[in-house]
């Protein structure tokens, strides 16, 4: 059987796995990351092509043709909640040209809304949460002429007819170890140097060690309607052979990122992670998320096994915000962590996010302050979207705070977040506009330039001007907008 996986047409270098779905204002594109591990899992029992149209760049045309050509008979198509239109209508128009194959659609916006994506005559069916194993079973019944009705996590239409199967449990840690190396899959199906994150060594891989998060942050939209909080990780044996298997097979590789909600969550682990790293003899770089409560003994191990930067989700620097919001760290954390990661010599990519419910002129400040005072080498501030099915779209639904309750209509006509929530003490103009200020007095101020001579003046220092020049022009085009 032949199964084709796409990522959709949509805005250039859209990408829908990231955490807040747009463009990427430093040039990041991802992978598509969960495609290509359902890819691996069902590669195994039957024939499989992974196209992306945001990194190839291909049009609707093109991908029709291309279906054409290959004749898939089950055709998966992954959405994220500001394209889903979009997806469903790139959808209609395949099965328009290509009614021969079965379309299922995928991602965060199938676990919110299975019923409406259904309403398509083009969607015969939508596999909710995660997918990898769900893809390789209706894959299976599909071949084998089989009903759908004893498949978990999926609804489907039968004569007309919306049925919701029930729920399939979260992946364990044992299946994870049975999942092909996604990096194998990337080798594949895909041209690695399509693929960029702004705040890592060029070219890069990003993997998983883990899936889900136990924590409570009311914004995140993988843990509520895709991944879950059940943290659930691989060995790390397997995780090791993953990263010999990069360092053996993709030589060009500068950096590995781990892609985990929160890599460091469990000191034991982290440190066996880093005495495997050590015992095999590896030297390839690598960076991951961490939590603003990571303490400095953990950072100097991992920066011993070749860690170079950790990605950490400082918010906000209010207390008060980083309590509204579920945060569970404070504002001495963040401090905490940032001198020790520059006493480790451990890069940082601080993360800030302005628009949650309780934001006003007073905690924007206080963020403000923060960033000037820890100074992280490279800095994100986002607009707060609130996407459905997460506790802040709920609070903002509840109290009349939405724009819109669309979600196709987050996104500006540049593909960029814009804000769709307002408040009686900030209106979502004033997000927007503090996000970008913030941003560029920053990144334009002559006080950064210190930081950009430590991330230069240290190993691997070519790469990382590179990769600073590389961000900066997709940057600058997007405060020029």
């Amino acid at each position: 059987m032949k199964i084709y996986f796409l990522n959709p047409p949509y805005f250039k270098h859209f990408a829908r796995d990231n955490r807040w779905q747009d463009t990427g204002r430093g040039g990041t594109l991802y992978y598509p990351i969960w495609l290509a591990h359902a890819a691996g899992v069902v590669e195994e029992f039957h024939k499989v092509r992974l196209i992306d149209t945001a990194a190839n760049g291909w049009n609707r045309d093109e991908v029709i043709n291309d279906i054409i050509n290959y004749k898939p008979d089950l055709i998966v198509v992954d959405t994220s909640f500001p394209s889903l239109n979009n997806d469903i209508s790139v959808a209609e128009n395949i099965k328009k040209n290509y009614p021969d194959a079965k379309i299922v659609i995928v991602g965060p916006p199938t676990s919110q809304f299975p019923e409406a994506i259904l309403k398509s005559s083009a969607v015969d069916v939508v596999a909710r949460w995660e997918y990898d194993f769900t893809i390789r079973e209706l894959a299976d019944a599909i071949e084998e002429g089989k009903s759908l009705e004893l498949i978990k996590g999926i609804s489907y239409k039968d004569n007309g007819k919306i049925f919701h199967n029930k729920n399939r449990e979260w992946i364990t840690s044992e299946e994870l170890d049975s999942i092909p190396f996604v990096s194998k899959v990337y080798k594949k199906h895909l041209n690695i140097k399509d693929y960029s994150l702004a705040s890592s060594l060029y070219p890069e891989v990003q993997i998983f060690s883990g899936r889900g998060c136990p924590n409570l942050c009311i914004f995140c939209s993988w843990i509520h309607t895709f991944t879950g909080r059940e943290y659930r990780v691989r060995s790390i044996k397997n995780v090791i052979e993953e990263l010999e298997y990069i360092q053996n097979n993709l030589p060009e590789i500068k950096e590995v990122f781990f892609e985990d909600d929160t890599f460091t969550i469990n000191k034991k682990r982290v440190i066996e992670f880093v005495n495997e790293y050590q015992r095999r003899d590896l030297n390839i770089v690598w960076a991951c998320n961490a939590r603003a409560t990571l303490d400095y003994e953990t950072m100097k191990e991992m920066k011993r096994a070749n860690c170079r930067m950790l990605i950490v989700g400082y918010e906000s620097g209010s207390d008060t915000m980083l309590k509204k919001m579920k945060k569970g760290t404070t504002t001495k954390n963040i401090k905490e962590f940032a001198k020790y990661a520059k006493k480790a010599n451990l890069l940082v990519h601080g993360d800030f996010v302005i628009g949650l419910p309780g934001e006003n002129k007073k905690t924007i400040e206080e963020t403000k302050k923060m960033i000037k005072e820890i100074k992280p080498e490279i800095l994100q501030v986002s607009v707060a979207s609130p996407f459905p099915g997460t506790e802040f779209y709920n609070i903002c639904k509840n109290n009349g705070y939405l724009i819109t309750e669309d979600p196709n209509e987050y996104l500006d006509n540049y593909g960029h977040q814009k804000p769709i929530v307002s408040y009686p003490e900030l209106s979502n103009e004033e997000i927007v506009e503090e996000v970008d200020k913030i941003l560029k007095d920053y990144y334009l101020s002559i006080e950064y330039i210190p930081l950009v001579l430590r991330q230069i003046f240290r190993k691997n220092g070519l790469d990382e001007a590179r990769r600073i020049v590389k961000g900066m022009v997709p940057f600058i085009k997007y405060i020029k907008r």
